[in-house]
């Protein structure tokens, strides 16, 4: 299906999105969408790089406290 689209009908639909956006606003889109996928690939690699981290912290958690202040909170409610 998209093999049958040629570099003639590439510059129709350019031509087209310009008319409906101009060139201001694409780009504006354009640094916008390229900023976003560098803090995605920028955030993929830090949570690379430091899973072992998070993991031990989430096995030294200690919830006790948390139940006993939903506990307070129930006792406040009645």
């Amino acid at each position: 299906m998209l093999s049958n689209i040629g570099p003639f009908q590439l510059l129709i639909v350019l031509a087209i999105v310009l008319a409906i956006f101009g060139t201001k606003r694409l780009r504006t889109l354009g640094s916008d969408l390229g900023s976003a996928v560098k803090g995605f690939r920028s955030a993929v690699n830090e949570a690379d790089k430091e899973p072992t981290e998070e993991a031990n912290h989430s096995q030294e958690a200690d919830f006790s406290e948390t139940q006993s202040a939903e506990k307070e909170e129930d006792n406040n409610l009645s």
